[in-house]
């Protein structure tokens, strides 16, 4: 297994031509934060940035500075952050302000609308350009050292597909930033966006009332697939999605895997309350060791989902997310790789192990995280913070 202070080995870059459009995969912090100083820095006509969290450390500060400076020199700034789940206060921003960027906080208020969470992450520049995935802005998702650091990946899109997205940043701003804006005209706005058809699929998913297009999407890619390989930090889905992934265990191939480290105990002991379901059901599960784990990915046969979204019910039912489906054999079976090398840092969960760790006592503490991390926001179970 790897060092653990070691950064992680970055292999040939995972690229894609896909009806017209330009993928890349971008695996290292350093990386990320180097490609975004790097757009910013290039942007000719606008930047429209989508955060659940965008904290004060010193990556935090550079990405505000070019930001602030990107919109000195006229372009077209625009950052919507969630209040929950941002550090960041309004003074924080006041430069960007100034400089002629707009800067607005997702903040539902109390009541039902009070459990909602902008969880995407979702950059947009030039309306050319698009990233996506699950790392914020944070010092921790963006460098290659250190045990706090988070193991997670971003996607970038360049070509005509980034078009969507733009214009679904630009609907959600508005809505955003109005006093009183109504929670079925956000659910209607979600549902026009997500698209359908073609190699490339944007779905974006929201407190809908019924199961979101991105549950419909990667469900229907279940239903016959032989072939399932998942990474997800947080996974604690309903008893259909367990169902679909046992069946595919059984007659093909299905591998999960899992943290084994979290800032958030209470969802990695979650996830273990589905463990022996799974197990029965010829699923693999493993662990990732080295540091905390943040990735949020499903290859289902030549199907590629990345994004935003967790596998579970907040994902599903609750938070605002965004994922990209990618229909292509040749960057599946690139990812499938590596999903290969990422096993080389995980632990397989046999069921010999899973039955020792199988307590009465720890049963009874994941079917209590499985409840609670299903219910309430994930910065509220960290402070529980259960043992695994």
């Amino acid at each position: 297994m790897a060092d653990q202070a070691a950064p992680p080995a970055i292999p040939a870059r995972i690229t894609a031509e896909i009806a017209g459009n330009r993928l890349e995969l971008i695996e290292s912090g350093v990386e990320r934060f180097n490609l975004l100083l790097e757009l910013i820095a290039g942007a000719q006509s606008s930047i429209k940035m989508l955060m659940y969290m965008f904290n004060p450390d010193k990556d935090g500060d550079a990405v505000r500075n070019a930001l602030t400076e990107a919109a000195g020199r006229g372009v077209d700034v625009k950052l919507l952050i969630d209040g929950f789940g941002s550090a960041a206060t309004p003074q924080f921003f006041a430069d960007l302000g100034e400089a002629g960027g707009q800067y607005c906080v997702f903040n539902p208020s109390w009541g039902r609308r009070y459990l909602l969470r902008n969880h995407q992450k979702l950059i947009v520049i030039d309306e050319k350009t698009v990233l996506i995935g699950g790392a914020n802005i944070d010092a921790t998702y963006l460098e290659d050292r250190g045990a706090k650091r988070w193991r997670d990946l971003w996607l970038r899109l360049d070509g005509p597909e980034a078009g969507l997205p733009a214009r679904y940043f630009d609907t959600l701003f508005r809505w955003s930033k109005r006093p009183h804006s109504r929670l079925s005209s956000l659910r209607r706005m979600v549902a026009e966006f997500n698209e359908w058809r073609g190699p490339l699929q944007w779905k974006f998913s929201g407190p809908l009332s019924v199961r979101n297009s991105w549950w419909r999407s990667i469900g229907r890619d279940m239903k016959t697939a032989h072939r399932l390989d998942m990474v997800f930090a947080y996974f604690a889905p309903p008893g259909a999605m367990l169902r679909r992934i046992g069946r595919i265990g059984r007659r093909g191939r299905a591998r999960i895997i899992n943290a084994a480290k979290s800032d958030n105990n209470t969802t990695i002991a979650a996830a273990r309350h589905s463990y022996s379901r799974l197990i029965r059901r010829h699923v693999e599960i493993y662990e990732y060791e080295p540091v905390k784990l943040h990735t949020k990915l499903a290859i289902v046969d030549d199907v590629v989902h990345i994004g935003s979204s967790n596998f579970d019910y907040r994902s599903f039912y609750i938070n605002l997310e965004v994922m990209l489906r990618i229909k292509d054999a040749a960057f599946a079976e690139a990812m499938r790789a590596w999903f290969e090398r990422e096993l080389k840092d995980c632990r397989w969960i046999t069921p010999e192990l899973h039955a020792r760790r199988a307590s009465l006592w720890r049963r009874i503490k994941w079917a209590a995280s499985h409840f609670l991390v299903n219910v309430i926001d994930y910065t509220v179970t960290r402070r529980l913070n259960f043992r695994a």
